[in-house]
């Protein structure tokens, strides 16, 4: 039995596990990522993995990292929530442990793990949104993650939906990101809360009447009892989501559109409004054949599962 190590490291918190090779998670470990401190969020990944190692005979490591990989799948080019410029986390790692070492982004490897043993299983061409504070995304077409000439393609989120719309964190204005993910949600419901506090009844009370307290869970818990602003703050952003897959459809053709990340905790109250302007955007395709939208089905473990399954596979 084939047994590697996934390492998950996102801003707040490094989570490894053992994976066997059917995808199930053997053992689980979690650390705090201070993520302003590049040495001590290194010691925090070595710590996790040594607790796994010394109880486990494995083969390599996968890490999926929030951020810029190259294309040798070794170096960490940027990273937006962590303090990583240029770190050379494959032979940081290789050094301390004597195992191969592959170094990946955080969606790429969440895509991976649904495409081996999520909602992409039964097909070969898939791609997949991880809508969370931000957008991620990945581009699998013929069992193949498609990485581009540097590593770094399928920043699905940074494609423009509104041409000189609203300021990016990238810098470029109009990125799906800004109209799509769970930063644009929460300005929604804050926006409510604040300007028409009759439409948001319910998500105002869950916010104390404060709207810079406003979350994007309160949102869907107010979604979920009725609150009209926050419904429709879920269906707008789902709008966007769905013009954007009918683009990727356009562009790549693929069987399966996987949506994942936190906002997708949702459910139909953000899928519904997904697949209808999906469908509007598609209608002119008649009668070909056009992706199925799916929400993952791996949750949290979709990061070490994804990452110890890509080392498995290297």
């Amino acid at each position: 039995m084939s047994l590697t190590i996934g390492v998950d490291v996102g801003g707040t918190k490094v989570a490894a596990a053992v994976v066997e090779e059917d995808g199930s998670v053997l053992a689980q470990t979690r650390r705090h990522t201070p993520a302003d401190d590049v040495s001590q969020t290194l010691q925090m990944i070595m710590d996790a993995v040594e607790e796994l190692v010394t109880a486990h005979d494995v083969e390599a490591i996968g890490i999926g990292a929030a951020g810029w990989i190259d294309a040798a799948r070794s170096t960490v080019l940027f990273a937006p929530n962590i303090a990583w410029r240029n770190e050379p986390l494959q032979a940081e790692l290789a050094d301390k442990f004597g195992l191969p070492v592959v170094v990946e982004n955080d969606a790429n490897v969440a895509a991976w793990a649904e495409y081996r043993f999520g909602a992409g299983r039964d097909v070969e061409s898939m791609l997949m949104y991880t809508v969370g504070t931000g957008i991620g995304g990945a581009v699998i077409m013929d069992g193949r993650l498609i990485r581009g000439a540097h590593g770094i393609a399928a920043e699905l989120g940074h494609l423009i939906a509104v041409p000189d719309g609203q300021i990016c964190g990238c810098g470029r204005r109009g990125c799906l990101e800004q109209y799509a993910s769970g930063q644009a949600l929460v300005r929604l419901g804050q926006a409510a809360v604040a300007h028409d506090p009759d439409s948001a009844p319910i998500l105002g009370e869950l916010a104390g009447g404060v709207p810079s307290a406003v979350t994007g869970p309160m949102i869907t818990d107010a979604a979920r009892r009725g609150d009209t602003a926050s419904v429709g703050a879920l269906a707008d952003i789902g709008k966007w989501l769905g013009i954007a897959c009918v683009d990727l459809v356009q562009a790549l053709d693929p069987q399966v559109i996987v949506i994942g990340g936190g906002v997708v905790d949702a459910g139909d109250l953000l899928l519904d409004p997904t697949r209808a302007s999906y469908a509007a955007g598609m209608a002119q395709r008649g009668r070909l054949p056009v992706a199925e939208l799916r929400p993952a089905e791996m949750g949290n473990t979709a990061g070490v599962v994804g990452a110890a399954d890509l080392a498995r596979s290297r």
